[in-house]
C-alpha cells in the first residue's frame, strides 16, 4: 500500500467534511461537553453525588469521558454513517473504484478521513481540558495518565469509525444508513447497561445492587464485548484499586487488541467485495 497516497487522500476528507454543516453542528456541541466537562467536574465548589471521586486530575478526566462518549462517538455516526452510501447512491463510488488505486488504499483513506474529522478536534480540546483542570486543581495529570486518556479516546472514535463505515457499506440507501449508524450507536451508549442486567439476570448473577463486588466483576466481563466499556476498562487501570472494577489488565489489552482488528478485517474484506 501507498501510505503518502493513503493520508493525501485522508487529508482532502478531513478538509472536506470540516466545512460541511456537520461540522457547524458538532464543533459547539464537543466543546460545549468536553471543556464544560473538565472545568465544572473539577471546580472545588462543585456538588458532584457521593458515588462519583473526583479528587485527581486524571479522576476528572475519567469522569468526563462519560461526556466524551455522548458527543464525540456520536460525531463519528453523523459523519460516518453515509461514508460509503452516500458515494453509491449518487454514482461517485463507481468512479472512485474505476481509479488506477488499490482498494484496500481507497478504504483505507475513507476510514482514516471519517476517523480524523472527529478525533482531531476531540483530542484537542481534550488538551485544552486538560489545561482547564491544571487551573482549577492546581496541578497537572502524570504523563501516563494524560498518555493513557488521549490513546483510549483516539481508539474509541477509532472503533466506531469502522463500525459506522461497514454498516455505511452494508446499507443499500440512505434511510437504512441512518438506522444502521444509529441503531449502533444507542446499543453500546444507550442501551448496554440494560443488556448488562437481562444477562446478569439470566445467568443467575444479583443485578439489584451494582456496587456488588460480583455484579462489578460480571459487568467487566461484559463491558468486554462494548467499544465503550472497553474505553472505560482502560482508563479504570490508571484508577485507585477501590474506584476500578476487578478485571485482569491483560484481557482489557487482549480486548483491546480484537476490537482493533476485527472488525477493521472485516471491513476490509468488505470494502475489495463492494459492488458499486
Amino acid at each position: 500500500m501507498n501510505l503518502r497516497r493513503i493520508l493525501s487522500l485522508a487529508k482532502d476528507e478531513v478538509e472536506q467534511r470540516a466545512l460541511s454543516l456537520r461540522m457547524l453542528i458538532m464543533a459547539p456541541l464537543l466543546t460545549l461537553f468536553i471543556l464544560g466537562a473538565c472545568w465544572g467536574i473539577s471546580d472545588p465548589d462543585a456538588s458532584l453525588p457521593s458515588s462519583i471521586s473526583a479528587d485527581t486530575p486524571f479522576e476528572v478526566l475519567f469522569v468526563a469521558s462519560l461526556f466524551i462518549l455522548l458527543s464525540a462517538t456520536l460525531g463519528v455516526v453523523l459523519f460516518g454513517f453515509d461514508g460509503i452510501s452516500r458515494s453509491r447512491m449518487s454514482g461517485n463510488l463507481a468512479i472512485e473504484l474505476a481509479q488506477p488505486i488499490a482498494r484496500r488504499e481507497l478504504a483505507w483513506s475513507m476510514l482514516l478521513g471519517t476517523w480524523a474529522v472527529v478525533a482531531i478536534p476531540t483530542l484537542l480540546l481534550s488538551i485544552a481540558g486538560i489545561i482547564l483542570i491544571r487551573i482549577q486543581m492546581g496541578e497537572w495529570a502524570s504523563f501516563a495518565d494524560i498518555s493513557l486518556f488521549l490513546f483510549s479516546t483516539a481508539m474509541l472514535l477509532f472503533w466506531y469509525a469502522v463500525i459506522q463505515m461497514y454498516a455505511s457499506s452494508l446499507a443499500k440507501d440512505m434511510g437504512s444508513s441512518i438506522a444502521l449508524g444509529v441503531a449502533a450507536w444507542l446499543l453500546f451508549t444507550m442501551v448496554w447497561l440494560l443488556v448488562t442486567v437481562l444477562v446478569a439476570s439470566i445467568l443467575g448473577v444479583e443485578s439489584s445492587n451494582t456496587t456488588d463486588p460480583l455484579y462489578e466483576t460480571f459487568s467487566a466481563k461484559v463491558d468486554l464485548f462494548s467499544p465503550n466499556g472497553v474505553y472505560h476498562l482502560l482508563l479504570e487501570t490508571r484508577l485507585a484499586e477501590d474506584l476500578s472494577r476487578p478485571i485482569s489488565p491483560l484481557l482489557v489489552v487482549l480486548a483491546t487488541a480484537l476490537w482493533t482488528l476485527l472488525p477493521l478485517v472485516a471491513y476490509l474484506k468488505r470494502f475489495e467485495k463492494l459492488q458499486p
